[in-house]
């Protein structure tokens, strides 16, 4: 099977906040926007454009989206893609949802590691909304 990944063409910012803290509202009204949290942190990802008072914050993220819905018995799919851009020594942040999986990579990478699918035979396309 031939796995195909979109590129988002706006760029991501990931949030470090207390879990503590009360969602901002501009988060919620965001087209694509991801929370995570634990006893020890909350994390947002929202694009760029968003400002929010966070603790700390990375910047300059794209993201891949890989083309769903994947079904939860398909196994290794991000663990492939994963280990195709360590290869390439690419970091990611990966985030999943019910349907399919994201992965965030930062701007100056985002060559290397499509190169680097697209040589292992990943198709990559841009994302239309």
């Amino acid at each position: 099977m031939r796995m195909t990944l979109a590129i988002h063409c706006q760029q991501y910012t990931v949030h470090s906040f207390s879990p503590l803290t009360t969602i901002p509202a501009a988060v919620l009204t965001q087209d694509i926007f991801f929370i995570g949290k634990t006893q020890e942190e909350l994390s947002i990802v929202v694009p760029a454009d968003v400002e929010l008072d966070s603790l700390e914050q990375e910047q300059g993220w794209c993201c891949l989206e890989v083309m769903g819905p994947l079904g939860f018995s398909m196994t290794g799919i991000l663990a492939r893609i994963a280990a195709t851009l360590a290869d390439a020594q690419v970091s990611i942040f990966s985030i999943s949802t019910f349907d399919t999986d994201y992965i965030l990579i930062k701007e100056n990478k985002l060559a290397v590691a499509v190169a680097a699918l697209k040589k292992k035979g990943y198709q990559i396309i841009e994302y239309e909304q």
